[in-house]
């Protein structure tokens, strides 16, 4: 590894002992098209968002997004059959719980958010703004994708803050990502209608094979930018895993009127000194 990859995994208690830490974890983020921040958020945070995730499900307090209406790999058929009501997202999350909205706009957070886009941000209701699940057996699997395939804005350059609520590894569908290819430029026909990256096509061989899983603990934190490529398994563990997602943009940035990006506004966050 380089002294830039390194950077790219960085326990939190660095950006505050060490005035050079958030500069370098900017350019690993620019290089990489992501940082982990190790234990970021601490235990009294991820047990009160862990707490109303686990209310909510149970009761499968709307809006939810279920596996099987989205056919993933691996999702049950139809709502009917067995599984049909295994939820995928806990959609608007903002909105659910005051549990959220203070982890969303967390000073220390947004101080992180706002260096890697380099200006004040704002949160995007449209877009994650979610806590993602993923169920043993039933539980998708997800294609290699970038966000940036149904986001609109006028520029392209969000940042998406994933939060583990608990171990994230290869028994229970880790998040993989391939370092990079937020700056790649594809061929005619390497993606497929939806978007999702084609494996077979020669042209992919190369993305997949820097391909890599980022294990992650309780309170780790990723930030990954919109146009990365990642994708994750499925559960093979008998636990849901649960990750808190949201996605950030520039002040100078914004939706495309009339898309869905621009469907629910966004929050407007203190700039951070």
């Amino acid at each position: 590894m380089t002294s830039l990859d390194l950077c790219a995994d960085l326990p939190a208690s660095t950006l505050s002992a060490d005035a050079g830490a958030l500069p370098r974890l900017v350019q690993a983020f620019h290089a990489n098209g992501f940082v982990i921040l190790r234990g970021f958020a601490d235990e009294p945070a991820c047990a009160a968002l862990e707490a109303v995730t686990r209310q909510h499900l149970a009761a499968a307090v709307p809006p939810v997004e279920f596996e099987a209406d989205l056919g993933y790999p691996g999702a049950p058929p139809t709502r009917d059959a067995a599984g049909g009501g295994t939820v995928r997202r806990l959609r608007q999350a903002y909105g659910r719980d005051a549990v959220f909205r203070r982890w969303a706009s967390d000073p220390k957070l947004v101080a992180v958010v706002q260096a890697l886009l380099g200006e004040p941000a704002r949160i995007t209701l449209a877009h994650h703004n979610c806590v993602m699940t993923k169920h043993p057996h039933y539980g998708s699997q997800t294609g290699w994708h970038r966000d940036t395939r149904y986001w609109s804005f006028a520029r392209p350059e969000l940042v998406t803050v994933w939060l583990a609520l608990g171990d994230e590894d290869e028994r229970n569908g880790v998040l993989r990502v391939i370092p990079g290819s937020h700056q790649a430029r594809l061929e005619p026909g390497q993606l497929d209608p939806a978007e999702f990256l084609i494996e077979a096509h020669p042209a992919s061989q190369p993305l997949l094979d820097a391909a890599q899983p980022l294990a992650l603990h309780r309170g780790d934190v990723l930030c990954f930018d919109s146009r990365l490529f990642h994708a994750a398994g499925r559960n093979a563990s008998n636990a849901v895993k649960l990750s808190v997602a949201f996605a950030y943009f520039g002040a100078s940035n914004r939706p495309l009127d009339g898309t869905r990006s621009a469907e629910f506004g966004s929050v407007e966050l203190p700039a951070v000194v």
